[in-house]
């Protein structure tokens, strides 16, 4: 049976609501897109819950439209520059010198044993890689023999107060959230191939009033930060600049900005913003706004820059840099990027979806596409798990039922069926 999963992007600049379907193969088809000016937060934080609530309602009901289906939970996204995060190692000794599923969440705890600020909560405890007996590199370790068992994790915090804005901003639409995800994660799952976790690479999810950073090496995150940053300041720069609102400022940025450093040719802009826009017919220089935006992207990939070396893991990074978000889709970023990073660079967009693959096919839906995508693993092994329950069950009671006699193998094989295929 197909199940629901929605996924609810509340940005700096717009919230998005995405609605899809899971499939029995897990293919998620996107079904259902609404989005709505996002009013009421500021680099990622709610200063406004009503505002907020509102714009969270317009995008929900958009999306519930246009799939035909009410929402009554959703996975949603945590970003802002009260995020923190760091990596600890937790160990234990193995019980039964078998590693089980309880060894696991022994292990884990240990390792989230740290001291956080009192007004900050854990958001993720993601395993990077188990030691068992001191053997590394060991990422399924249950069923595994040894008597120690080590985990190397990486750990995200975030404001419990910023934290809960979002989730009663959108619960005062009448929305449970399923979950709160880092949403650099989020876009990760979108965006990147499993290739490029492993070989080592740069995610930099670039909003309107946060740049996100996530680090992949050998297949898990080890480092992730967010700067302050983002393409809001840029829209500011060219509003100061040509003294315009900040409106016609974005469009002016989306639909003329280059920033490849070989388009130096100087040219007219007769600027288009629509009949009833006060900007329209107005001319300014192409130069003049490379010049202005050259600016701030070059601060913010220095920025950028700068994160990659704190994290000690440049040398790593031979898949390079993926660049996501809606900062990401001003012209000419690619070779601009390649000329500070000195890394491969490519725009990342939304991949391994069905549905309205053309209308999310671009680099600001990664958050929410990402954010389906995690609902969609959730649920599969939430199914799986529930699977191998009831099988383990009905195997007790079958075996208990056949004893030792002849039908033994038919009870085998019904538990093994319905483990497949329930």
């Amino acid at each position: 049976m197909n199940k629901v999963v929605i996924g609810l992007d509340v940005g700096t600049n717009k919230v998005v609501a995405l609605i899809g379907i899971v499939k029995q193969d897990g293919q998620v088809d996107i079904v259902g897109v609404g989005s709505c000016r996002s009013l009421g937060l500021r680099r990622g934080a709610v200063i406004n819950i009503e505002a907020t609530t509102q714009s969270i309602k317009t995008a929900i009901h958009e999306a519930e439209l246009m799939a035909g289906v009410g929402v009554t939970e959703v996975y949603t996204g945590v970003s802002g520059n009260h995020i923190r995060s760091c990596n600890s190692r937790g160990i234990v000794a193995i019980k039964d010198r078998e590693v089980t599923q309880s060894d696991l969440e022994r292990v884990m705890d240990t390792a989230q044993a740290l001291t956080i600020p009192a007004d900050h909560q854990v958001i993720h405890i993601i395993p990077q890689e188990f030691i068992l007996d001191g053997q590394g590199g060991v990422r399924e370790p249950i069923g595994m023999a040894g008597v120690r068992l080590e985990v190397s994790a990486h750990i995200v915090t975030g404001s419990i107060s910023a934290i809960q804005n979002i989730v009663k901003s959108i619960e005062r639409c009448n929305i449970k959230v399923k979950d709160v995800i880092l949403q650099p994660l989020a876009s990760s799952v979108a965006v990147l191939s499993d290739d490029e976790r492993e070989l080592g690479c740069v995610l930099v999810d670039i909003g309107g009033g946060t740049t996100d950073i996530a680090i992949f090496t050998g297949g898990t995150i080890q480092y992730s930060s967010v700067i302050p940053i983002a393409g809001d300041q840029a829209t500011n720069d060219v509003s100061i600049a040509f003294r315009m609102p900040a409106r016609s400022a974005e469009q002016l940025k989306l639909n003329y900005a280059n920033l490849n450093p070989e388009n130096e040719q100087d040219e007219t802009i007769e600027i288009n913003l629509g009949e009833h826009n006060s900007q329209s017919g107005r001319k300014v220089s192409s130069r003049r706004l490379t010049e202005v935006l050259t600016a701030r992207y070059q601060e913010l990939f220095a920025l950028v820059n700068n994160e990659i070396r704190r994290s000690g893991l440049l040398t790593h990074l031979n898949a390079g840099v993926i660049l996501t978000g809606g900062g990401s889709k001003i012209a000419g970023v690619v070779p601009l990027a390649e000329e500070i990073f000195d890394l491969p660079v490519r725009v990342g967009v939304p991949q391994n979806i069905g549905g309205l693959v053309e209308v999310v096919s671009n680099p600001v839906y990664a958050t929410g596409v990402g954010l389906l995508l995690v609902a969609a693993q959730r649920m599969q092994q939430q199914t799986q798990g529930q699977r191998q329950e009831l099988a383990g069950d009905l195997g007790s009671e079958f075996d208990e039922m056949s004893g030792e006699d002849e039908d033994v193998s038919l009870w085998r094989k019904i538990k093994n069926w319905i483990k497949n295929n329930f």
